[in-house]
């Protein structure tokens, strides 16, 4: 299920159009919403199907993001992962963006293991994704992190309804002129009801207009 907050983030664009560096917003998302959840709980579980239904809570958060990269002469979607990113300076996770960005593939350990996978035949490639997805939560949050983040914005989109095999997917949409966006949960209903969710949405606005605006605000041209 999707829920979307329009948020007021005027001051957070101002702070980053005057800090020194440039942070991306996928780190700034990245790490707010890492402290959301950190936070409660409750966004930290997941859904299991096997061997019986049943709810795991990771203990910590980690972050999934995905990133377009030209591999053979087209494009492709690798993922990679930030583990606590709550933990980070907004510096240390925007480091961990670019770099998966730039770096080359076969340098990046997630990204040759995407690759040797992808190399694997079919069934041997569902067998592996369903013990990612179902055998047990640690795997799950090594393999796929506790939590998703779109970076479609970037290219002028964002999806209405993005579907992950995560409990909880964070996407955003374009700024307007007076600083406000729409951010997006995708929510998995088994797990989370929608009072929590928009509960999620209006703390981490708060997070983006505290805290996050602040660090920013530390380092100004």
């Amino acid at each position: 299920m999707p829920m979307q907050r329009r948020m007021r983030l005027g001051d957070v664009v101002a702070a980053r159009a005057t800090a020194t560096d440039h942070v991306s917003w996928c780190a700034i998302f990245i790490k707010a919403y890492g402290v959301v959840c950190s936070r409660h709980p409750e966004l930290r579980r997941a859904y299991f199907s096997f061997p019986r239904a049943q709810l795991y809570e990771h203990p910590e958060t980690a972050a999934s993001f995905s990133v377009e990269r030209v591999y053979e002469g087209e494009s492709a979607v690798f993922f990679t992962r930030v583990p606590r990113p709550e933990t980070l300076s907004l510096r240390e996770v925007d480091a961990i963006v670019r770099k998966y960005k730039t770096a080359p593939l076969e340098s990046l350990r997630s990204y040759r293991r995407i690759l040797k996978l992808s190399g694997l035949p079919f069934p041997v490639r569902r067998l592996i994704w369903w013990l990612a997805v179902q055998a047990r939560g640690p795997f799950r949050a090594y393999f796929l992190g506790t939590f998703a983040a779109s970076t479609t914005a970037s290219e002028g989109g964002a999806s209405l309804h993005q579907l992950s095999p995560l409990t909880t997917t964070l996407n955003y949409g374009q700024f307007e002129d007076d600083g406000t966006l729409d951010v997006r949960l995708t929510y998995d209903h088994r797990v989370l009801d929608g009072s929590t969710v928009a509960r999620a949405l209006v703390e981490l606005e708060s997070v983006l207009r505290g805290e996050i605006a602040a660090e920013l605000s530390e380092t100004t041209s």
